[in-house]
């Protein structure tokens, strides 16, 4: 009898961890019932437009929560019901507690706005030297001239950092592990992006192996957090329509994801098959970036072929600012000084609150509007 209680118990313990916690990656049927549950997401990636970069998003000195709630409003106004948030793991060994507490503002006025923010814990695009405290100013005329990594180079080339990775995954994640407010987790940003053309002078040699190694691990931390939220990561550069062309990032990102991410900044045709290559997974598809005009990638372009297929559609950038990602990526090479480009590359609203195109506005809430209605 003691035995077969003792037995009884540990089933039941058992159904109600797994019960609270995501301790493998979703079955396909998990995932598509996730997924039906949620209504056609569209949305943006966002950052306030008063910060350069995630640390001066976050950290007390410099949070907005009333430029937030102001800018989350005119993406209200449009219908957009998401936001990609990049968050940083400094941020968490600075002040974990307030680190927390500016979340959970952020998600209430996320929430107040009718939105449910997708958050990026790591980054391995731009700067790969993060550092605490007051960021510097925008490079005049330059695309994301302040945008910084997660983990940085250091972090990354030291084994004897890993814990306080992990601490930080684990502490984010499963301080918000079964928070309804937050869409999901979006593990590690173009995780083998070696920025040629920017920073590829200071990135370790071997930053693709030592991230690959990583990546694994983030997603299994998350898992440990409890994340009752789905997990992602998303491939963004290659051919992704058979097995054999996958490079060993693409197999680790589409095999460990419960949900399937990409980004696209092509032409309607290529986003298209895009689309198409990763249908064959049978899981729902996010395209987590996308929207660069001057590259051909517009809301009229794509969204309709989002649309069409369900695919959840998030443009880079909401509002106009210190970012400065309305400048085109050339900008690099011959700043913007002096000068708008003639059309802008990213961003859907200028600082005060204007569309940078009221066609696309009108375009973009219509369009959005009518999804909801054959829904």
């Amino acid at each position: 009898m003691t035995r077969r209680l003792f037995t009884g118990l540990a089933l039941i313990l058992g159904l109600t961890i797994c019960s609270h916690a995501q301790t493998a990656r979703w079955t396909e049927k998990t995932a598509n019932d996730w997924y039906a549950k949620q209504p056609w997401l569209v949305g943006s990636n966002y950052i306030p437009s008063t910060a350069i970069n995630e640390l001066e998003m976050w950290q007390a000195s410099t949070f907005d929560p009333r430029r937030i709630d102001k800018e989350l409003g005119w993406a209200e106004s449009l219908g957009l019901n998401t936001m990609r948030v990049f968050l940083h793991d400094l941020l968490w060994q600075q002040d974990p507690e307030g680190f927390k507490r500016r979340l959970d503002i952020f998600l209430k006025i996320a929430q107040k706005h009718k939105i449910r923010p997708l958050f990026v814990l790591f980054d391995s695009v731009w700067d790969p030297n993060p550092k605490l405290g007051k960021q510097r100013a925008p490079k005049p005329g330059v695309h994301n001239s302040g945008w910084l990594q997660s983990p940085g180079a250091a972090a990354l080339k030291d084994p004897g950092q890993y814990p306080r990775l992990e601490a930080y995954v684990k502490g984010v994640v499963g301080a918000f592990a079964r928070d309804q407010r937050i869409l999901g987790w979006d593990v590690w940003n173009e995780p083998d992006n070696t920025n040629g053309g920017s920073y590829a002078s200071l990135e370790p040699p071997n930053k693709e192996e030592l991230v690959r190694s990583l990546l694994p691990r983030v997603f299994d931390w998350a898992r440990e957090a409890g994340a009752s939220q789905p997990l992602t990561s998303g491939v963004w550069n290659g051919d992704w329509s058979s097995a054999d062309k996958l490079s060993p990032m693409e197999r680790i990102q589409l095999g460990f994801s419960d949900v399937i991410s990409f980004h696209s900044y092509e032409a309607p045709d290529v986003f298209e098959k895009r689309v198409l290559s990763l249908l064959r997974y049978q899981r729902p598809i996010m395209c987590t970036e996308y929207m660069a005009r001057g590259n051909g990638s517009t809301f009229l372009g794509t969204l309709p072929i989002a649309k069409k297929y369900h695919v959840a559609a998030i443009n880079w950038g909401l509002v106009a600012g210190k970012t400065q990602t309305y400048l085109p990526w050339d900008s690099w090479k011959n700043p913007y000084v002096n000068r708008e480009p003639a059309v802008w590359f990213h961003e859907i609203f200028r600082a005060d609150g204007r569309p940078y195109r009221q066609e696309e506005a009108d375009f973009i809430r219509v369009t959005i509007q009518s999804a909801a209605v054959a829904n």
